[in-house]
């Protein structure tokens, strides 16, 4: 083809059947229905984003509907009437640009030739393309012949902003929304004409327009064009993205090996790479998201069906499957995000950058309770409970260790039961009078009570057990406070003793007659000498000041 005949790829492969659309079956085929079944409707709105084939679909259905030799809601493409619409010589169908005939002395002359019956076809088609931007004036002026237009004439309407389209106009008319097409469509067709026009290129080169195109079928035509002006009949992915200057993906998986190296380096040479090769910063955060979002969809789905993209790329993902969790991928496309709306409003955009990076990579790797509770091995954790450990387990309760208690049971091995140790067999008072077996088993009660409430067990423990009688403990406590304390955690007492101590025990509490601490038999004593040697080191050597000596 010489270059004075040479027709944009848009234009030459403009879609002449409903089945040529691409990425829109649901539109074409409802139209087809329609069509087949003779329920057209009078007026017809198209929206959707640019490029995704509104236009060219109205086009079609205006010449299906004048077609002489239909075929399954199909134009024949050959009959007088086809031809005369590829030749633009039909005076049947009209189009009209909204912008450029958006008054209302247009609108007027349009409602007055709407009246004329067509002069060959069976209807009088207006296209009425970008019809957002006529006047408010000019929408109300329409609104009668819309509403009831001669039996011959049918409006159809394409926009790209229909939040603009009054709501009486949009309800007297059957409305469309087209879509944007996807990046594997998109592919295949270009790859269908590429073989067509024998053009050689490769399946990366292929995704990059796509994804560039952004949906929009006509804007990746016209870069295929632009490829074809700068590479010729042989298109080298490496060219297309200098020409384009498009990121190289590569530089995302650097990212991500880092992170989970640890390669904190790599910060600094990636942000170098971006500057010296002029990619827009934002632009990089924009991929780097996506990054982490593919890594996302495979690390929960375990494929790569939901990633768009080349080939090659599209494989790199799969090794990422057990690499990182679902926690820390949404910290780091939150910190991302954040990432991103800072970078554009900062002074210095590269060292932004470089800071976001080395965070980015020294991001610790976490995980959830639910976590760590799954990946117990139920088998390991029994065998760390050897024999020796059991022993461990019972020694506090073994004969050898405990002084002579009154008609308490033995404690049985048997009656430990691993890993639950909580459950083991705890030697129980039972009898009355009995305050020294009581003392002995005071530590490990107020120690089992401090495991599970803190404060509480402080409180028990600087109480001392003075008397027991009748299945009531009388104790003796520091503060008046304490004894507050222990009435509020009388249920808790309730079954915690006699969990330990084999019933249920009540507690008397008084205040202690002096500030001597009485200890139980075996436990630690602090003097009043070794109180007052302490707090004069505190004073001396820490710069203290005493404020109450009880």
């Amino acid at each position: 083809m010489s270059e004075n005949n040479f027709v944009v790829t848009a234009r030459k492969w403009r879609p002449q059947t409903f089945s040529e659309v691409v990425g829109q079956e649901h539109i074409t085929t409802t139209i087809k229905n329609a069509i087949i079944n003779k329920r057209v409707a009078h007026a017809y709105l198209f929206t959707g984003p640019r490029g995704c084939g509104k236009t060219t679909t109205a086009r079609i259905l205006a010449k299906t509907l004048n077609c002489l030799n239909p075929v399954n809601g199909e134009p024949c493409n050959k009959c007088e009437m086809c031809e005369s619409f590829l030749n633009s010589q039909t005076l049947d169908i009209i189009e009209i640009d909204g912008a450029s005939n958006r008054r209302i002395e247009e609108i007027r002359t349009l409602r007055e030739s709407v009246k004329y019956a067509p002069t060959k076809g069976n209807y009088k088609v207006y296209i009425i393309d970008e019809v957002h931007m006529l006047t408010t004036e000019s929408f109300n002026a329409l609104l009668k012949t819309l509403e009831e237009p001669p039996e011959h004439t049918i409006f159809i309407f394409a926009t790209t902003d229909i939040h603009k389209v009054p709501l009486t106009i949009i309800s007297r008319c059957q409305r469309f929304d087209f879509r944007r097409i996807e990046i594997a469509a998109i592919k295949s067709h270009l790859q269908k004409i590429a073989l067509a026009e024998s053009i050689e290129i490769d399946d990366l080169a292929l995704s990059l327009i796509a994804k560039k195109a952004d949906g929009a079928l006509r804007d990746a035509q016209s870069l295929f064009d632009q490829v074809i002006s700068f590479s010729g009949n042989k298109v080298d992915s490496n060219e297309l993205s200098a020409m384009f200057n498009l990121i190289d993906e590569e530089v995302y998986f650097d990212i991500s090996y880092s992170l989970l190296e640890k390669n904190f380096a790599s910060a600094f040479e990636v942000t170098q790479k971006i500057y010296a090769n002029g990619w827009n910063f934002i632009d990089f955060l924009n991929g780097l998201t996506e990054h982490f979002r593919n890594i996302l969809t495979v690390v929960i789905r375990k494929d790569i069906n939901l990633i768009e993209g080349a080939e090659i790329f599209r494989q790199k993902y799969i090794i990422y499957a057990d690499k990182f969790s679902e926690g820390d991928l949404l910290r780091i496309l939150s910190f991302i995000n954040k990432t991103s709306y800072e970078l554009k409003t900062s002074s210095n955009q590269k060292l932004k950058l470089e800071v976001a990076l080395v965070h980015l990579i020294g991001l610790e790797r976490s995980s959830t309770i639910s976590d760590l509770i799954s990946k117990l091995d139920k088998t390991e954790f029994k065998s760390s409970f050897s024999s020796s450990s059991v022993q461990e387990i019972a020694k506090p309760f073994s004969a050898k260790n405990a002084s002579p208690i009154k008609n308490i049971e033995p404690v049985l091995q048997s009656e430990i039961k691993i890993p639950q140790v909580e459950s083991f067999v705890v030697p129980q008072a039972k009898t009355d009078s009995d305050l020294p077996n009581v003392i002995e088993q005071w530590k490990s009660f107020v120690d089992q009570v401090k495991s599970e409430k803190v404060f509480f067990g402080s409180v028990l423990f600087n109480s001392s057990p003075v008397n027991f009688a009748n299945d009531q403990i009388h104790l003796e406590v520091d503060h008046p406070d304490d004894e507050d304390i222990i009435k509020s955690n009388e249920t808790y007492l309730d079954s915690k003793t006699k969990e330990v101590f084999g019933k249920r025990l009540k507690f008397n509490v008084s205040k202690k007659r002096s500030s001597a601490k009485k200890a139980a038999s075996g436990a630690e004593t602090i003097s009043s000498k070794d109180e007052s040697s302490l707090a004069q080191s505190i004073i001396n050597d820490l710069g203290g000041k005493e404020i109450n000596r009880l």
